[in-house]
Order: C-alpha cells, then structure tokens, then sequence
C-alpha cells in the first residue's frame, strides 16, 4: 500500500482540510507557467481557456472520485490500475512508469517557475543557465530535507497552501483594481480576440492548462484519516477543482486589466511579477515572487514527498529497479535522490515549454487510463457511463490537441516528448517482463 502524498495528521480530516489537501497539490507553478504561455496563443480568452480547463479536469476527476470510494486505496492511481487489471503486469508497470514521471515533469516546472520568479526583478532575469541551476538546486534542496526529515515539514506546508492563496488573492484583486483596463473594454478585447483565435486554438490551451490541475487526487491519498470518506471525498475533490478555476480566473483576468499583453508575452516566465512591479513598484514585484515562491516551494516538497514513496512501493513490486524500494527510517532515499536527478535531467534538456506540455500529456494520458479503469468496472462503482465516455473522449481529445499543436508548431520539440515516451514505454515492458518471469 502506498503512504499518502501528505504529511500524516493525527486527526480526522474534515472537509475544509481535505479541500486544503488537494488546493495545495493544484495551486503550485502551473497558473504562473500557463498565464504567459495561453495569453500567447490566445490573448484576453485566457479565463474562457482555463474554464475550460477545469471541466476537462472535472470529468478526470469522476472517475477518481468512483475509483477511490470503491477501493478505499490510499495507493490511487497505480492501485486502482493494478486492482482493475489484476492478471496483467504490462498494464501496472505502464501506470507505474508514467505517473511517477508525471510527477517528475511536475516537479521540474514547478522548480523551473521557482526559479524562474526568484530571479525576475533581478539583472539575472534572462540569464537561461542560472535559472537552470537555481532550479535544480530548489529540487536538491528540498530533496535533503525529505531525506533528513519525515514529519518536519508538515506544518510548514500547510501554513506555506493557506499563505500563498492568501497572497495570490490580494495580488489579483490589486491588479483588477489599479489596472488601466475596465471591464467594459475587456469584454471588448475578448470579442477581438475570439474573431483572430479558433476554437481549435482555445480547446488546445485549454488542455495545456490540465497539468495546473493536477493535485486533485491528493485526497483520495488520504483516504485513512478523514472523516465520511463516502460524502468527503467527491465534496472535497469538486470544491477545490471549481476554487482553483476561480482562484486562476481572477489571476488571469488581474494581470489582464494591469498588464499589456506584449509585456506579458515578453515575460511569459514572471510575468505576474513584471505587472505587478509595473504598477505597485518594489512592493508589487516582492508579494508576487512572495506568493509563487511559497506556491511552488511547497508544491515542490509535497511532489517529493508523495511521488518517491509511490516510486519505491512500484519498485517494491517489481516495477521499478530493486534499489529503488530501500528505505533507511521510513524514508525512500534512493528513491527521492532518483527524483530529484531525474527531474534535474528534464530541466537540462527542456524549456518551460517543453516540461509543461510533457505533463500536461502525461497526466492527461494517466486520467485516461483511470477513466478506461472506470468504465471497465462502472457498475461495481456504480458510475454513469455517459459520464465516464465523455471523460475518455475529452481526455482523448486533449491529448491528440497538445501532440496536433506540437507537430504544426515545435515538430522538434514533439519528437523529443515522443522519445520521451517511447523510453517509458519500453521501460514498462522490460520490467514487467521481469516481474512476469518471476512469477512463474
């Protein structure tokens, strides 16, 4: 069985904490990554894009829900998968592979955005080699403390989830408030824009925006310590879904009415702190960099946490390499320190482009095989086939648009995230060929 992602509270967890669990997990780099890269492509549909967005989420999120209250596994993705495919290694050994470098992609975008913030007011802002370095040097540090400490950073991360809301609340409301842009005028530029962009184009940024979702399934990690798991879990999971499509709409529409859309293009990697900085000085660059540094940090030390136990238990099961799955005190060292490189890699080799479009088909590929899970077993979870074939199709759909924009766009950059994938999957087959032989 899988340790839960989050550090283990000794009480029953109620609704507001475990809707605080999973906004936690979901309000990481991703608004900061995808807020320059959809204003881009899209302009002022931005808000109509992450809206979107978040209903695709939702319908991932379905089959979450009915997964999780079927077999009340703390385990989650790799378990559900495992438990509706039970005779096939190939099928747990390609879950296994894939969401643990799911994670990895999340990991380096939210070190990368970290970075990417910390130095943006500085002379340094442009400088491709110290971000880098500044990145993977946030992972190793977070990765020591994982490694030195069990317990010692949960109360610091949830005062880091509370604080950063707080903080990106008041950030876009100024925004909305000193921005030169009325919403009269914005309305306007929505309609100029939908007449120069397709609904090709905002469906395609609409699926680029999942990976900034991701995190919902937190709570079904934490399926042992709350209270009314049956009622809980789905409240908890939509709620913070539809917070976080408000929390990134008004982000979005904030730096929309203070900042032009040039100067966020031009900056698309900080460009919260460059408007901010515009339009409230020091003080309005310091609260962003405040808020996505707290954003990302925790994000960063509760991906390391959570995704290196999941690595070791897949490897305790034959999945992974053996020494993946050794732990001194409770702690998977091998298996954290091999995250960290990992993602150190991914963050050498790929852009901000590159890393968030590489999640974001990866965990869109995950929930389609959790959605396919779903609808193979749909009346043991008693979930509406409707539904559950609406997820697949627009998980389908999703994936196909990111690979379609890559092709007509960065054919180099699609080889590479193919390649990628081809290693995972012949990774999968080698080690589940393995584990096949050993059962026999």
């Amino acid at each position: 069985m899988i340790t839960s992602p989050h550090r283990k509270r000794n009480k029953a967890l109620g609704l507001a904490e475990l809707v605080a669990i999973a906004l936690g997990g979901m309000v990481g780099g991703g608004i900061f990554t995808i807020l320059g890269i959809s204003v881009s492509m899209i302009g002022n549909l931005t808000p109509i894009a992450i809206i979107v967005g978040g209903i695709i989420a939702s319908l991932a999120a379905y089959s979450y829900v009915k997964l999780g209250l079927y077999y009340r596994d703390e385990g989650a993705t790799y378990s559900f998968f495992k438990k509706t495919y039970p005779k096939s290694h190939l099928s747990a050994s390609i879950i296994g592979w894939f969401i643990i470098f799911g994670y990895i992609s999340t990991l380096a975008l939210y070190a990368y955005t970290f970075s990417s913030y910390v130095i943006s007011s500085s002379s340094f802002a442009e400088n491709m080699l110290i971000r880098k370095t500044i990145a993977i040097g946030i992972i190793a540090v977070f990765a020591l403390i994982n490694i030195w400490s069990v317990n010692g950073m949960g109360k610091i991360e949830d005062l880091m989830v509370y604080t950063k809301l707080a903080v990106l609340a008041v950030v876009s409301f100024i925004l909305i408030q000193h921005g030169t842009t009325n919403f009269e005028t914005f309305v306007s530029n929505m309609v100029t824009d939908a007449e120069k962009s397709s609904v090709f184009t905002i469906l395609i940024v609409a699926s680029l925006t999942f990976v900034a979702f991701e995190g919902f399934q937190l709570v079904i990690n934490a399926v042992e310590e709350m209270k009314n798991p049956e009622k809980n879990i789905p409240r908890a999971i939509y709620t913070a879904i539809v917070l976080a499509i408000l929390i990134y709409v008004i982000i979005a529409i904030g730096a929309l009415f203070a900042i032009p859309i040039p100067e966020i293009i031009k900056n698309k990697e900080y460009a919260l702190a460059a408007g901010a900085g515009n339009i409230l000085g020091s003080i309005g660059t310091n609260l962003v960099i405040l808020g996505a540094v707290l954003a990302t940090s925790s994000a960063i030390s509760g991906t390391v946490f959570g995704s290196s136990r999941q690595m070791s238990v897949i490897a305790t099961d034959g999945y992974f390499p053996n020494w993946l799955s050794n732990r001194n005190n409770g702690s998977p060292k091998n298996a954290i320190i091999a995250m960290a490189l990992l993602a150190s890699v991914l963050i050498i080799i790929g852009g901000l482009e590159l890393i968030l479009e590489f999640g974001s088909i990866t965990f869109l590929f995950v929930s389609l095989l959790m959605a396919i899970a779903n609808y193979k077993i749909r009346a043991k979870t008693n979930s509406s086939k409707f539904i559950t074939l609406l997820a697949i199709f627009g998980l389908t759909i999703g994936a196909i648009l990111i690979l379609f924009y890559e092709f007509k766009n960065k054919w180099e950059q699609m080889l590479i995230i193919i390649l990628l994938y081809i290693v995972l999957a012949l990774g999968a087959w080698i080690y589940s060929e393995k584990r096949k032989k050993a059962t026999l």
